[in-house]
């Protein structure tokens, strides 16, 4: 049997070090719980930043997987497949769009999309090639790529990846005044989070989503919203934005999409956006293959019951209601979130968010840190009640609260 150490030591002499994992070794996983190598078993309160609100090993999506993986998995886009065209209607529809435009990971969907939207500048608004303008936010997190972190404020995602690419304005989250002052006749899109995950977990003040999307019909700017974290019932509402009853024109999907199983993303518009592009323009060898539809197909008939939705609000009104009971009391400054989904400010004089995760962990529950002082919690939406009590116990025991 391999030992923890064993195994950290192994990957860390060979793999690039992109991360700082805590040091667990999962070897298998169920529902809400995973075991590690030595066969200790911890609460995953993480859910892989909500690429598993289904939780691990979804019987209805690993038998989905199975059914496909005996058939056919690739094709590439090159040929049609049997499953591509009732994917792309039935996400469409749960999105009440037209049209979807299917890659693999969610930093591809937002590369997808800065490009749809420039062309669409160009070619619809009349916007001067070259000059388009994309609006975004500080504190975002929208992947890693070159032209991604190029409008980042996050200097350990930023630094010395120039040249950076231009054409994006920064404005500072949730502050309509400085969004609409940025938004000039070449501006072609707002690209915004409606809850900032790898921030913290914010949530922007009542009324912003609903003024982003007045501004931007008004202005003729297309509204994208990344919903690659906060969508498909992670915060109670098949998206975020539903929260202030508004329709982006632009959805950016990922992580729970795939189930956890496989990786699968998409950009969702109707045709006058997604319609821009034409064959040969952009495209994906793996996007939309038979495997990652059959399982997605899944993923959206999970979400049409609306039970998934229902238990994320639930179980995340019990969650805040007990998490705020610690603000105030020297352990917790302030709790932040919607839903199944929260970032909770920890006191520094009891550690730093990464040495609370520590702490956590060697007391059987995985959750992340953020931002020094700020850790992350995000249970798979199939978590019981007893089990959020238990690791919320953990937490509590680990604050001295």
């Amino acid at each position: 049997m391999s030992t923890t150490a064993d195994a950290i030591r192994s990957a860390e002499a060979h793999s690039a070090h992109t991360y700082h994992p805590l040091p667990v070794v999962v070897a298998s996983a169920d529902g809400a719980w995973m075991t590690d190598v030595e066969g200790r078993r911890y609460l995953d309160m993480l859910a892989g930043y909500s690429a598993l609100n289904f939780g691990h090993g979804n019987r209805r999506l690993i038998d989905a997987a199975r059914a496909q993986l005996e058939r056919v998995t690739l094709t590439s886009r090159a040929f049609h497949h049997d499953r591509f065209a009732e994917f792309c209607s039935e996400l469409a529809a749960l999105c009440g769009k037209e049209m979807v435009l299917p890659m693999n990971t969610g930093a591809e969907a937002v590369e997808t999309a800065v490009k749809m939207a420039r062309k669409w500048g160009y070619e619809v608004k009349g916007v001067p090639d070259g000059h388009a303008k994309i609006v975004v936010a500080a504190d975002n997190f929208h992947g890693r790529t070159t032209t991604i972190v190029s409008f980042s404020t996050d200097h350990e995602a930023r630094d010395h990846y120039g040249p950076y690419t231009p054409g994006f304005e920064i404005v500072p989250y949730g502050d309509l005044t400085a969004l609409a002052a940025a938004v000039t006749e070449n501006t072609v899109a707002v690209l915004l989070e409606p809850i900032q995950g790898e921030a913290g977990v914010l949530v922007p003040p009542a009324g912003y989503l609903r003024g982003v999307r007045d501004l931007t019909r008004e202005r003729n700017v297309l509204f994208i919203a990344d919903e690659i974290q906060s969508g498909l019932g992670r915060t109670g509402k098949t998206f975020a934005c539903e929260h202030e009853g508004v329709v982006p024109d632009v959805y950016l999907l990922g992580k729970a999409l795939g189930g956890g199983v496989v990786p699968v993303s998409a950009v969702v518009a109707d045709r006058d956006v997604l319609g821009v592009f034409r064959p040969g323009q952009h495209g994906s060898t793996f996007g939309g293959n038979p495997l990652a539809c059959a399982v997605a197909l899944e993923v959206v008939a999970m979400l049409r019951t609306g039970e998934y939705q229902q238990r994320a609000t639930e179980l995340g009104e019990h969650l805040h209601r007990e998490l705020n009971l610690l603000v105030g009391g020297g352990a917790v400054t302030a709790v932040r979130g919607r839903g199944l989904w929260a970032g909770v400010d920890v006191d520094p004089s009891r550690g730093t968010g990464r040495e609370i995760s520590e702490k956590l962990m060697e007391l059987g529950v995985l959750v992340k840190d953020t931002h020094g002082s700020t850790i992350r919690i995000a249970p798979p939406l199939v978590i019981s009640k007893e089990d959020l009590d238990w690791g919320l116990d953990q937490l509590r025991s680990v604050l001295g609260a």
